[in-house]
């Protein structure tokens, strides 16, 4: 099975372009069930009935496993055993009847404006390490872009053209299923990203790919790896340097800890481009969603927007009530 499981972590990966993320965590979720077909003597390839829902259902859960995740294990699954079945492993497809456990769909919470400024403020531009974390967070929270976006962005990425007179900058982002998209530069996170990559500290790392291109954003430490091997791809920052580093920010400048995380910056684009009415398909294409209803969510975020439609259209607002001399007042 393990050999079988390789192969198509392998397929997944080189034929159907799935990220290194993705192939993580069905590698985990299928070595959970090797583990499972272990422990319970059950034989991968001549299943008994109940054996899926058993692993999927009740030994997931006494993983501490949430449902959420345990699609996650389903979904690898079906993929598994369908690849064995398309090349005559197998005989009949035992998953076509596993269903994916239900889940409850939560609100996101996005990074609050003011908290988004105050992230900003807290890096200082007089050091390297400070202009580069501003600019990781202006295309965080100004673009939307995910985390590993941002990680596996090179300078070739980085597009220039004209626009109205003026020269403008794009990002083509990589991100989930190496899926490509190009999204211009709010003018603020331009100026940043300029001011990074002038900066004299960058032009000293050898960041230098073997086919010519340049990493985009550096680590300044890595202890894990040996100075005469720190450089190249060796010197893209990582997923986690970026996770601490925001967290730790945050942190320090006030912000909560439920916003003080990479998502919460996406989230907020999502929800200020919902707040100022941006059309559903431009939202899904900036935001590189593959489902529209994944893009509609924020339109519930868009508190703004809402709060100004229910002050004018709830019944309340046109009737006499105790408080409307109060509330006239106020509005004066």
């Amino acid at each position: 099975m393990k050999s079988l499981v390789k192969e198509w972590l392998q397929f997944k990966q080189l034929n159907e372009g799935r990220s290194p993320e993705t192939i993580k965590k069905y590698a985990y979720y299928l070595g959970l069930y090797h583990s499972y077909c272990e422990e319970h003597l059950v034989n991968p390839f001549e299943l008994k009935p109940g054996n899926l829902e058993q692993f999927t259902g009740l030994y997931l859960h006494q993983k501490k496993l949430v449902p959420q995740s345990r699609r996650t294990a389903v979904a690898a699954l079906k993929g598994f055993y369908a690849y064995l079945s398309d090349n005559g492993h197998i005989a009949t497809d035992p998953t076509l009847t596993l269903s994916y456990p239900a889940t409850a769909q939560k609100i996101p919470v996005a990074m609050g404006l003011k908290y988004f400024e105050k992230l900003l403020q807290s890096c200082d531009l007089e050091t390297f390490t400070g202009v580069r974390d501003a600019a990781i967070i202006a295309l965080m929270g100004g673009c939307g872009f995910r985390l590993a976006g941002v990680v596996n962005m090179n300078l070739s990425h980085i597009v220039s053209y004209e626009h109205d007179d003026s020269e403008r900058l794009a990002v083509r982002v990589v991100e989930k299923g190496s899926k490509e998209r190009q999204v211009p530069l709010p003018l603020e996170a331009q100026l940043f990203l300029r001011v990074y990559i002038g900066h004299p500290e960058l032009r000293h790392i050898n960041r230098t790919l073997p086919n010519g291109d340049q990493v985009l954003f550096v680590s300044t430490q890595n202890r894990l790896c040996p100075p005469w091997d720190y450089y190249g791809e060796n010197r893209r920052i990582s997923r986690r340097t970026i996770q601490k580093m925001i967290k730790k920010r945050g942190l320090s400048a006030g912000v909560p800890a439920n916003q003080s995380h990479p998502h919460a910056l996406r989230h907020l684009t999502g929800t200020e481009y919902a707040e100022e009415d941006l059309d559903i398909i431009t939202r899904q294409t900036l935001l590189g969603h593959s489902d529209p209803k994944t893009t509609e969510i924020y339109t519930q975020l868009a508190l703004r927007k809402l709060t100004k439609q229910v002050d004018k259209g709830n019944p309340l607002s046109k009737i006499a009530t105790a408080v409307t001399p109060l509330i006239n007042a106020l509005n004066k």
